[in-house]
């Protein structure tokens, strides 16, 4: 636990000594603002599903993009030899970064509750429930893309590569529940529950089922256990 706790600290700090941190929150936090009040200003309503369904189209490319570098940077400095030689789990190095990368999408996350409080000012008739689910949904499909994302880094010492993986699954995730016209009905069931847009779209409903839950963390737990294998592989080259 020490191991971890050090290495999320050295990773957390490292994103808040570099301007990534605050460009990231700054510019996560403009982009749902704009498109959450585009809609109010236009046609003069809003709701909380309206960025129910803005976040995830920008977790697609934030979070590879503030992932991508957590251990391909360490393979291509060396680092990752240095710290593979000391008394560390290759389990706690990942699990370490993995923390670090998904507190700084829940700090962004955070910035979305300004809309909320808003629409309870103005007296807009909202269901905290359904928000409350909605944004558990949220923190867990950030989860996972951070955890995807820290296994594309995983793969290569190019950055840039390992942004474009991590773009890549997390799409193919996102997107499965949206190809079901052209799956088989054999499959269509399977591909619907892989998919995280469905999982999401039922908690932002109010649904808080545990297959959801299940469903989450089974995904975050196997992409965390491939890249500690793909560390421990290391050893054997």
């Amino acid at each position: 636990m020490n191991n971890i706790l050090t290495i999320f600290k050295k990773e957390l700090r490292a994103f808040f000594t570099s301007p990534m941190a605050y460009i990231f929150l700054v510019v996560f936090a403009l982009i749902n603002g704009y498109f959450f009040n585009i809609q109010f200003f236009l046609i003069n309503e809003s709701d909380m599903r309206v960025l129910f369904g803005i976040v995830p189209l920008v977790y697609l490319f934030f979070i590879p993009a503030i992932s991508m570098g957590l251990i391909s940077r360490e393979k291509s400095l060396g680092t990752i030899e240095i710290i593979s030689t000391m008394p560390i789990l290759e389990r706690d190095i990942v699990i370490g970064k993995y923390l670090a990368g998904f507190v700084l999408i829940l700090l962004g996350l955070l910035t979305t509750l300004i809309h909320y409080l808003t629409l309870c000012y103005v007296g807009t008739s909202i269901d905290h429930g359904a928000v409350f689910t909605g944004y558990i949904g949220l923190a867990l499909l950030g989860g996972v893309y951070t955890a995807v994302s820290l296994f594309a880094s995983s793969l290569t010492d190019n950055q840039v590569i390992a942004f474009i993986i991590g773009i890549a699954i997390v799409l193919l995730f996102f997107m499965m529940d949206k190809l079901l016209f052209f799956m088989p009905s054999s499959l269509s069931g399977v591909v619907q529950f892989l998919s995280t847009d469905f999982h999401l779209s039922n908690m932002s409903r109010g649904v808080l089922d545990t297959r959801n839950l299940i469903y989450f963390g089974s995904v975050i737990g196997f992409f965390l256990s491939i890249t500690t294998r793909i560390l421990e592989s290391r050893k054997w080259n």
